[in-house]
Parts: structure tokens; C-alpha cells; sequence
């Protein structure tokens, strides 16, 4: 699984007209299934996303977790993050899993993080979604929970 984190001051996610999500201070975290995800991988992520230390110890240094500051945590499906870009001018999408997979792992992923930080605010998946975010530094990071034996 990828998780694409960026550490905001505030963000949402609205769905035909409609706001759906909304977080304050926190991370924003767009997540795609590869294949041969499984709900292990999805432990993982949603494990290093609570307690990768993005936010700032007062002295300076990316010390502290979203569960240390209390922040806010929105979950968005994206597909997009999977395409295989290596060649040519338009992405593949033959190394994103299958949608039934997909959205089986972003709930498991989803159901994992709010079980530790119970206001969790996430997208819908498989809908066209307009994100709004305004990046915090910006701190962005990629982090990738591959399957055993890849």
C-alpha cells in the first residue's frame, strides 16, 4: 500500500457540491492498494502513519506523531498514486489492485486508523472528489507498506 502524507493546517474533501470531511491541523493522507496488498500491509500503513513523527518538538526537529499532537487524520482513496509512469506519456494503471480489492484494504486501512484515533475523516471512495488542503512546510512523504517477499 501507498500513503502519500502531507502535514496541513487544514483540509476537506467535498463530493458532488457536497463537504464530506474535514480536518484542522493534521495529515491529509492519499492512500492506494497495489496488488498482493493484504490487510497486513494495511495494519502496516496505517500503523507508520499514527506514529511517523512529522510535527514539530519545539526545538526544531520532526519529533512528534499525529497520536502525540492530537491532529487530525483524512484518508483518500486514490488509485492514481498505483500507475506505473516509467515509459511513455500516459500512466498504466495495471500495478493499482482491482477496485473491489481496493476498497476493501482503504476500509480496513480507514477502520485501523479510527480505532486509534477515533475522529478519522476520510474521502469516498470511487467518487470524484475535490480535495482542498493547505500544506503545513511543506512536509510531504511518500511511504510505501510493500507485501512480504516484494
Amino acid at each position: 500500500m501507498i500513503g502519500l502524507l502531507q502535514r496541513v493546517t487544514g483540509a476537506s474533501v467535498e463530493v458532488a457540491g457536497r463537504e464530506v470531511a474535514r480536518i484542522g491541523a493534521g495529515l491529509l493522507v492519499l492512500a492506494a492498494v497495489e496488488p498482493g496488498d493484504s490487510s497486513r500491509e494495511a495494519a502496516r500503513l496505517a500503523e507508520r502513519l499514527l506514529n511517523y513523527r512529522v510535527f514539530d518538538d519545539g526545538q526544531g526537529r520532526m519529533n512528534r506523531s499525529l497520536l502525540d499532537t492530537g491532529g487530525g487524520l483524512l484518508l483518500v482513496p486514490q488509485f492514481t498514486l498505483a500507475a506505473d509512469t516509467k515509459k511513455g506519456n500516459r500512466p498504466g494503471f495495471s500495478t493499482a489492485a482491482a477496485p473491489a480489492a481496493s476498497e476493501r484494504l482503504f476500509g480496513e486501512l480507514l477502520a485501523q486508523t479510527r480505532a486509534r484515533l477515533p475522529a478519522t475523516q476520510a474521502g469516498v471512495f470511487g467518487a470524484h472528489m475535490r480535495v482542498q488542503l493547505e500544506n503545513d512546510g511543506p512536509v510531504t512523504f511518500w511511504l510505501r507498506v510493500a507485501p512480504a517477499g516484494s
